[in-house]
């Protein structure tokens, strides 16, 4: 018998040019809004026009970087200060991150370590969060439909999250044209995260009918035009092939899970600087190569076989594939976008045990279709340290 739960955004706006809808939205839940931004806010010079003229108050907060403890404490006490009633993350997976844990802190007041996981209590939020929008700029971490927020500790040297039903946003605008003008590294990297999120979340322990079909989707959505948009920026249909890929990986992971891609990246964005997804684009084919061996070795591993083989006839277009050929797409699709090597951000080999151990620990192994003990893992990333999975 199946069984499952969905949880998404409260409402989600979908399509070219919804962004002019998003002043009339925010001034049904406040007055006073906390536009969380990157650091070029003059990217939402439109919006904080169009907040004006719907008569808010408007008061910024860059995020520059990946949102840190600090940061987002900041930005909490900013929004309190000025007693901003509404947030709108308008950026890349940062932002929306940032945006989201400032919202929950604007009205839930410990320490933000006595909320996150891994280096603090992980509590419970007392109270629910501000009213918050989120607006993603990029197409890939599908986070404006999340329910947590990915924060940086550079005292502990880690990623964690901070985790609640409650920090949903309550609105997601999702609109392709502002993805148009990203450059081809950007792309390329937000991209795979995406593409990452709905190949894990398809193979995932945890997947289920209905994030099954988002899934399928993402890959088809993915495989026709991930290319498209790294070599044609300017291109609307792949533009917005992907956006509707990023936000289906969202729906999806949300509801689902990942796998040993998030669970090796996880950990490594605390060990190094370097973006997510290009994070992600360099092991994702590495460790569809290891789970499909060790699926073949082990009892049971035919029916998440047959979602590899699945997986490569999305990706190909072939109605004849073995699950191998999913990781001979994702490789030549790596190489023709030019993934930089793992070494490139900075990891060493000296660092590699460390990371494979804290990888075992990490909650997205949970929903990898087959257990990677730590041998195979110091493997994978050894493979994509100078390049190539």
């Amino acid at each position: 018998m199946v069984q499952f739960t969905f949880s998404t955004a409260g409402r989600i706006l979908f399509g070219p040019g919804t962004v002019a809808q998003i002043a009339g939205e925010a001034a049904r839940m406040g007055d006073h809004v906390l536009l969380v931004t990157g650091s070029r806010s003059d990217r939402a010079a439109g919006l904080r026009a169009s907040l004006d003229n719907a008569g808010m108050a408007c008061t910024v907060f860059r995020i520059s970087d990946e949102p840190d403890v600090e940061v987002v404490a900041q930005g909490a006490e900013m929004a309190r200060r000025r007693r901003c009633n509404v947030v709108i993350g308008f950026g890349g997976g940062s932002v929306m991150d940032g945006a989201k844990a400032i919202a929950a802190l604007v009205s839930n007041r410990r320490p933000i370590l006595d909320y996150l996981e891994v280096i603090g209590q992980a509590l419970s939020l007392e109270h629910p969060p501000a009213p918050c929008i989120a607006v993603p700029t990029t197409a890939g971490t599908g986070s404006e439909v999340t329910r947590n927020a990915v924060i940086r500790s550079a005292e502990h040297h880690v990623k964690v999250s901070m985790r609640s039903q409650s920090m949903l946003p309550d609105l997601a605008v999702v609109d392709p044209e502002l993805t148009l003008t990203l450059p081809p590294d950007i792309t390329a990297a937000t991209g795979f995260d995406a593409l990452t999120q709905v190949l894990e979340a398809f193979v995932s322990t945890r997947a289920n009918p209905l994030t099954d079909g988002l899934c399928r989707e993402g890959l088809v959505r993915c495989a026709r035009s991930l290319k498209k948009a790294y070599h044609q920026g300017d291109n609307v249909a792949a533009r917005e092939d992907m956006a509707v890929a990023s936000l289906f990986s969202g729906l999806a992971l949300a509801n689902a899970g990942l796998g040993a891609v998030h669970g090796i990246a996880g950990p490594l964005g605390g060990m190094i600087k370097a973006p997510h997804g290009a994070v992600c684009a360099s092991l994702l084919p590495a460790v569809t190569r290891a789970n499909i061996a060790a699926l073949e070795k082990a009892p049971g591993g035919g029916y998440p076989l047959e979602r590899y083989a699945e997986v490569a006839r999305l990706l190909t277009g072939r109605f004849k594939c073995a699950a191998a050929h999913a990781a001979d797409w994702l490789e030549a699709a790596a190489e023709e976008m030019q993934i930089p090597s793992l070494s490139h951000w900075g990891l060493t080999s000296d660092a590699v045990t460390e990371l494979a151990d804290h990888a075992l620990r990490s909650s997205s192994m949970q929903g990898n279709p087959v257990a990677l003990n730590r041998h195979t893992l110091m493997g994978v990333i050894h493979s994509v340290m100078d390049g190539g999975g």
